[in-house]
Parts: structure tokens; C-alpha cells; sequence
């Protein structure tokens, strides 16, 4: 009987006796002290392989006969490997099924409890007298926006007055500024000395011809 045998058959016998089979947490600690023996014997087979492929070169084709044993062990112990390594991923896909199920009745367990208390507190509830609450409290609020809407509103005391009369008023004040800024208007003065008689493009061309005239002496 092989060791995992040995183990499952005799552990879990004496943990299951009398209850009907192991709980999850005892499985699953089961299941973890396996694959924890199986990877120490992984790391024990893997030092054996390098040992016996070390051998193998040592010897060579000076002592073919003991390489060749040392090949031949070395491919024992690979087989041995490849064959814990499929029984890992068995155990490892086991435990994390186990896993799964034990957290989902958990899960289960604690949603069950909290609809018990939900009954439990709705027991006490008429829901006719929600409806009542609630209808309460919508007016209630109704009448705090009514009363919160007649504070903030702009008072209008002794804001009505008609707005023909005002702009009457306002084109009277306008034209009373027109008026006064007409009366500060200052004319400007009649200048005292006389004017030429003669305008000064008349006078240039008395003055050219005078200088004409003397040029015309001088060289007669």
C-alpha cells in the first residue's frame, strides 16, 4: 500500500469517525499537507537527477557500463517527476474545487441569515402605516418649499408706479441739461483790427509787377 493510500485511509478514517466524513477545513488541510509532501519529494527527485546525469559525465566512455546506470536511474527518476507533477495538478485542481464549494456554502449560509433578519425586521412593519409616513412627510415638505419660496421672494412695497409718468419726468430732466449746456456755450469775439483791403494773393501780384517795372528801367 503506497504512502498516499496509507495517509487518506488511516487520517481520514479516525477525523471522519462517527460524523459522517471530514469537514471541509479538515479536507482541504488534508489536501495541503499532500501537496506539500509531494513537493518536497519533487525537489528530493530533481537533486537525485542531477546527481546521476553528473555521474553520467564523469564516467563517459571511460567506464561506459556506469554511465550508463546513471542514465538509466536518472530516466527513473524523470518518469518518477512527470508522474508527481500530474498528481499535483489533480490535487490542486481538488482543493481549489473545494475550495470554491466551501466559500459558496458559506456564501449561502450567510445569505440565508440575511433574509432571516430582513423577515425578521419586517415583521414589525404595517406597511399601511409607511404609506401614511411617507405622505406626511411629502407635505410637510410641500409646505416648508411654500414656506422657504414666500421668504426669499423680493418684497414689492411701494414699487408700483407708472412708467409713463417716469419717462416723462426723465425727457424733462434730459432737456433741462440740454438748455443749460446751450446757455454755457461761449461765441467767439469779433476781432478789432480791419481787414485787408485787398486779399494777399492781389497784393503778391501789385508786388510783381512793381518789380517788373524796375527791372525793365534798369535795363533800358
Amino acid at each position: 500500500m503506497s504512502k498516499i493510500s496509507k495517509f487518506f485511509k488511516g487520517g481520514g478514517s479516525a477525523a471522519s469517525k462517527g460524523r459522517g466524513g471530514p469537514s471541509p477545513q479538515e479536507a482541504l488541510a488534508r489536501l495541503r499537507e499532500t501537496e506539500e509532501m509531494l513537493s518536497k519529494k519533487q525537489e528530493y527527485l530533481e537533486t537525485r537527477i542531477e546527481r546521476e546525469l553528473a555521474l553520467a559525465r564523469q564516467h563517459g566512455t571511460k567506464n561506459k557500463r556506469a554511465a550508463l546506470q546513471a542514465l538509466k536511474r536518472k530516466k527513473r527518476y524523470e518518469k518518477q517527476l512527470n508522474q508527481i507533477d500530474g498528481t499535483l495538478s489533480t490535487i490542486e485542481f481538488q482543493r481549489e474545487a473545494l475550495e470554491n464549494s466551501h466559500t459558496n456554502t458559506e456564501v449561502l449560509k450567510n445569505m440565508g441569515y440575511a433574509a432571516q433578519a430582513m423577515k425578521k425586521v419586517h415583521e414589525n412593519m404595517d406597511l399601511n402605516k409607511i404609506d401614511d409616513l411617507m405622505q406626511d412627510i411629502t407635505e410637510q415638505q410641500d409646505v416648508a418649499q411654500e414656506i422657504s419660496d414666500a421668504i426669499s421672494s423680493r418684497a414689492t412695497f411701494g414699487d408700483e408706479f407708472d412708467e409713463d409718468e417716469l419717462m416723462a419726468e426723465l425727457e424733462e430732466l434730459e432737456q433741462e441739461e440740454l438748455n443749460k449746456g446751450m446757455r454755457d456755450v461761449t461765441l467767439p469775439s469779433v476781432p478789432s483790427t480791419s481787414l485787408p483791403s485787398h486779399p494777399a494773393s492781389t497784393r503778391k501780384r501789385t508786388e510783381d509787377e512793381d518789380e517788373m517795372k524796375k527791372l525793365a528801367a534798369w535795363a533800358s
